[in-house]
């Protein structure tokens, strides 16, 4: 058993595969140097501070060992060879295998030739955190581009080390691909009362460096802002492009069905970088968050020891933002009716969403026992899965 991506997805899966009684060889491949970690943190503990490298760490240092599973860090896969079933490892021998799983995860949206510009960060690693923090000093000018969720943490954790912040969002409203505006507006207004500089409808048209070394952002209407510290958050793309040179079906994603299985037999794919079938919707989508990784990890292992198992995804996440947690799951914006209970103005509160009267999501501010609740009624309304494995 081969794994290439050892993030939550790819870790979990290695684990499982152990759990399940598999007793072959299983190989862990990531391409970071940094052994698995939790990506979560990174946009909030982490950031501001409050946690150290080593408590990221998704399991002890002799895990790996301890259960016969070979990790390989600082390794970059060149290509998949799947008429011989090998796996290309540039400078090694090919290594084979009998099932493989891809679990590359994604890469944040670039802008361009931002890579050229000192000072502008993506926020996905480790590594690329710890640049970051290096650099959100007392009194630095933050602009972060995008108000989508890793924007904005990065913005509250920037204010929480005493930053000057500003955030530019080209939507109408933070949150934008989550959540409608009446749902999303309490957590505006408590960034623009800490004091930071909220833009929406923002069209940037360049991003450019001065002599001085001061960034300069500049919208399609002339507007312009100046910062020392840019971080552009403006989504991800899946990391597929191995999949896609090996011939696998790839569309925004690896197209996987209900069983983690691709259009390559023997190879399997599971976490941020899949396509994978929409359980409410209907066609593929990428589900992009941390819990969605971990038990599509749990699944692809069964399917690969030939425990047919179908994944049928919730999507949920949450956030933590000045104190605030707040915590979505469904689908929000697929709704025909919206309800709202509590304080919306103290941020003490729950949004419900129906379809045709089914309670399709919720989104819960400092609520977290009744979001356990609505998430739980929520999976009991998706469809029933027809078939029996992959195939």
């Amino acid at each position: 058993m081969v794994v290439i991506g050892n993030g939550i997805a790819g870790s979990t899966a290695a684990l499982t595969l152990r759990a399940e009684g598999y007793r072959g060889s299983i190989v862990l491949i990531g391409q970071e140097p940094d052994a698995p970690y939790r990506r979560p943190p990174l946009s909030k503990g982490f950031l501001r501070g409050e946690m150290a490298a080593q408590s990221l760490r998704l399991y002890t240092s002799d895990t790996w060992t301890r259960l016969d599973i070979k990790l390989l860090t600082s390794t970059t896969v060149a290509a998949i060879d799947t008429r011989r079933r090998t796996v290309d490892l540039g400078t090694r021998a090919p290594l084979p295998y009998d099932r493989l799983l891809l679990a590359t995860g994604a890469y944040p949206r670039p802008w361009p030739s931002a890579h050229r510009l000192a000072g502008v960060h993506t926020l996905r690693t480790l590594g690329q955190a710890r640049a970051l923090s290096r650099q959100l000093t007392p009194g630095a000018r933050l602009l972060v581009i995008g108000a989508g969720m890793i924007g904005l943490e990065v913005a509250a954790c920037a204010r929480v080390r005493d930053c000057q912040v500003t955030v530019i969002e080209a939507a109408p409203h933070p949150l934008a691909h989550l959540l409608p505006a009446e749902v999303s507006a309490p957590l505006t207004a408590l960034h623009r009362a800490r004091g930071v500089g909220l833009h929406t409808f923002v069209h940037l048209q360049d991003l450019s460096a001065g002599d001085n070394g001061v960034l300069t952002a500049t919208d399609r209407s002339g507007r312009s802002w100046e910062a020392d510290v840019v971080v552009v958050a403006t989504g991800t793309r899946a990391n597929a492009e191995l999949a896609g040179e090996a011939g696998l079906a790839v569309d925004d994603g690896i197209v996987v069905d209900r069983y983690c299985a691709t259009s390559e037999p023997g190879i399997f794919a599971a976490g941020d970088v899949t396509s994978q079938p929409d359980a409410l919707l209907g066609g593929h989508r990428r589900i992009e968050q941390w819990a969605n990784a971990q038990e599509h990890g749990v699944v692809a292992a069964l399917n690969m020891l030939g425990k047919p198992m179908a994944h049928v995804p919730l999507p949920w996440c949450w956030t933590d933002q000045f104190g605030t947690k707040v915590q979505i799951c469904g689908w929000p914006l697929a709704a025909d009716r919206t309800r709202l209970s509590g304080d919306v103005d103290a941020r003490d509160f729950t949004a419900t969403f129906h379809r045709e009267g089914l309670l399709i999501g919720a989104v819960c501010f400092n609520r977290p026992a009744q979001f356990r609740d609505l998430r739980h009624q929520i999976t009991l309304t998706l469809p029933a899965v027809d078939g029996d494995g992959p195939g």
